[in-house]
């Protein structure tokens, strides 16, 4: 036989039940709250009956005195031991979650090779940087998890049922609470609800002055609430006014937050709010687009460009290093030898044979002739000086 609870465990189990952490499930068709094992010991282990007093020795001091005291608060019915039970899915749901994948995984293929026909345009060097950069991706993926990799946490239902052995032990024991006491908050709350509730019903004899002052609240506070009415259905009917006349171009919204699940004040910010939906909207978001696209076509032109540029300036100083010595002899015969050319190409044709000559090729003539006339004043003033 079982005695009546005393005082001391009454004020335990009370503590247990608004401190301790609590979860919510079905039992048997009734909502419960349950609470597991290690967590109700650690908690009674940081209350205040953990603590010695002057003169009294603590009531908990270890785990085991915390298990035996729980074992009396079962025994006295405050909460019963529970055991969980997993749900299994049945075949039909796991049959239709690999069709589901495979169908995802056939879309994902059929998404993938349209879009390698698209990227046909790119050149081979694009190809093989993106290759690059993914493989050092996947490298880091690695490192970061190494192992199998992860897969989706998925929380599996269970339900719970009565246990036959109804005894406490410290671990992941699960205890439905069966002691339900209510809370101080709780309480007062259901006071304060009571006395307004008597002092409305008492009205009639409440002063003369009291009773003006809550009839001017209340036409207040019924005029406040009428006018946030208004206010919606007007600024409807003002957007409908607006909509019509421009043909569904242009949307204005007066206080758009107003119905809005905000706070009392941003209900009132903005304003407005104005937005245009015509053709010239659809043609700016295209061309900004397009401009876009451009932009990064041209990048990757230019950046080919420049290494082709490189490349060509490598090339020739690697040529002209190679032809220093003997360079200056050759180009020098060569010129003269393209201005004979010239000069035979032109004259040979007839009186009416005329060549066109751009603005360019005569001043490099002009200037060709200037060079050779210099050279000969040297050759001249050097056998002078020699007879001197």
């Amino acid at each position: 036989e079982v005695g009546e609870p005393f005082k001391e465990e009454k004020a335990v189990a009370k503590y247990l039940r608004f401190n301790c952490p609590t979860k919510s499930t079905n039992m048997m068709g009734h909502r419960v709250d349950y609470f597991i094992a290690s967590k109700a010991v650690d908690c009674l282990l940081d209350s205040k009956w953990a603590k010695a007093k002057k003169g009294e020795e603590a009531l908990f001091t270890t785990r085991e005195s915390v298990v035996d005291y729980c074992n009396r608060l079962l025994k006295k019915q405050f909460f019963h031991r529970a055991l969980k039970v997993m749900k299994m899915k049945p075949d039909k749901d796991t049959k239709k979650e690999k069709e589901k994948g495979k169908a995802e995984s056939g879309k994902e293929e059929e998404k993938k090779s349209k879009k390698e026909s698209g990227k046909d345009e790119k050149t081979k060097k694009e190809k093989e940087k993106e290759k690059k950069k993914d493989g050092e991706k996947d490298e880091c993926k690695k490192d970061d998890t190494p192992g199998t990799p992860k897969k989706k946490e998925t929380k599996r239902k269970f339900k719970l049922e009565p246990h036959e052995d109804q005894v406490f032990l410290d671990g992941n024991e699960v205890y439905v609470w069966i002691y339900d006491p209510v809370h101080f908050k709780t309480f007062a709350m259901g006071l304060v609800l009571v006395i307004a509730v008597i002092a409305a019903t008492l009205f009639p004899l409440w002063p003369a002055e009291m009773r003006v002052g809550v009839y001017y609240l209340s036409v207040g506070a019924g005029c406040f609430v009428a006018s946030i009415l208004l206010l919606a259905v007007a600024r409807c009917i003002l957007f409908l006014i607006i909509w019509l006349i421009t043909g569904g171009r242009h949307h204005f919204w007066f206080l758009p937050n107003l119905t809005a699940d905000v706070g009392f004040i941003d209900s009132f910010r903005p304003l407005y709010t104005h937005e245009y939906k015509g053709p010239k909207a659809d043609l700016k978001k295209e061309e900004k687009a397009e401009s876009k696209k451009q932009q990064k076509y041209d990048s990757e032109e230019k950046s080919d460009s420049e290494k082709k540029e490189e490349e060509d300036g490598k090339t020739e100083a690697t040529r002209n290093s190679g032809t220093d010595g003997s360079g200056g002899e050759r180009h020098s015969d060569t010129d003269s030898d393209r201005r004979e050319d010239d000069r035979s190409q032109h004259s040979s044709g007839n009186g009416n044979d005329f060549e066109m000559i751009t603005k360019e090729e005569l001043e490099q003539q002009t200037d060709e002739g200037d060079c050779e006339e210099e050279e000969e004043e040297d050759t001249e003033s050097g056998p002078s000086h020699g007879k001197s």
